[in-house]
């Protein structure tokens, strides 16, 4: 039996992407009870190491596991650093557990996109989002390959209105090549209240990771239902 109203836990490293995370469950899948699970040492203690160490890895499967305890059906981590725990969190629990991007990076490949854009505002986010998004590319389209250009903008970390930020970014497409991509990419979840503006801009899709991680639990969770209401 389905669960209509299926509980999502989010894992959130930053207070800014539990409210963009939020936002986004609230319009692509209303139906969800959302539980957001903060620590704001997350990427703090990560830096401090210099990356992902034993330590960490068994803090975020804990954090999971507090989730999936507590009746999680789904599970969003919202920090693309800690992505590379959620393969070993698959072979433990027996619920869907997102990395951050991964779904926008699924429907981004799925289209008839063949130029790819990947954009940022902070130097670790783009070889993180590249590494993934080749790596899925490298499964689902092997006889169509995708070009991938990246930029970066950190003026838009610091703008002071997402149409200030959209104009860093498309400025920052511009300049590394990446504006002729048939869509484009936001590797950062503080990014998405940018992106309407910025395909203004630009004349192309812009995808994010919130909205499209929404949409695709709603799928998986809801099935048949959630098709229903597509197309009603």
């Amino acid at each position: 039996m389905i669960e209509t109203h299926p509980l999502i836990a989010m894992i959130h490293a930053v207070p800014a992407g539990a409210r963009i995370a939020q936002s986004a469950f609230a319009e692509e899948f209303p139906e969800a009870r959302v539980w957001n699970l903060l620590d704001d040492r997350l990427l703090e203690d990560a830096r401090t190491v210099g990356g992902l160490d034993g330590a960490l890895r068994r803090r975020m499967l804990r954090l999971i596991a507090h989730a999936a305890d507590g009746g999680a059906r789904g599970l969003l981590l919202t920090c693309s650093s800690y992505g590379e725990v959620v393969d070993t969190a698959r072979t433990l629990w027996g619920i869907p557990v997102l990395k951050s991007d991964e779904a926008m990076f699924r429907a981004a490949l799925a289209g008839s996109y063949d130029r790819l854009a990947v954009v940022a505002s902070t130097p670790p986010a783009v070889p993180a989002a590249v590494a993934q998004l080749e790596s899925l590319a490298a499964e689902v389209r092997l006889d169509n390959p995708v070009q991938i250009k990246t930029a970066l903008s950190e003026e838009a970390a610091v703008a002071d209105s997402p149409e200030a930020a959209a104009r860093h970014l498309a400025d920052a497409l511009h300049a590394a090549g990446a504006a002729e991509a048939q869509a484009v990419l936001l590797a950062q979840y503080s990014l998405t209240p940018a992106g309407g503006a910025l395909a203004d801009l630009l004349g192309v899709p812009v995808l994010d990771g919130a909205g499209a991680a929404a949409r695709e639990l709603r799928t998986m969770l809801l099935g048949d239902l959630a098709q229903t209401a597509a197309v009603s």
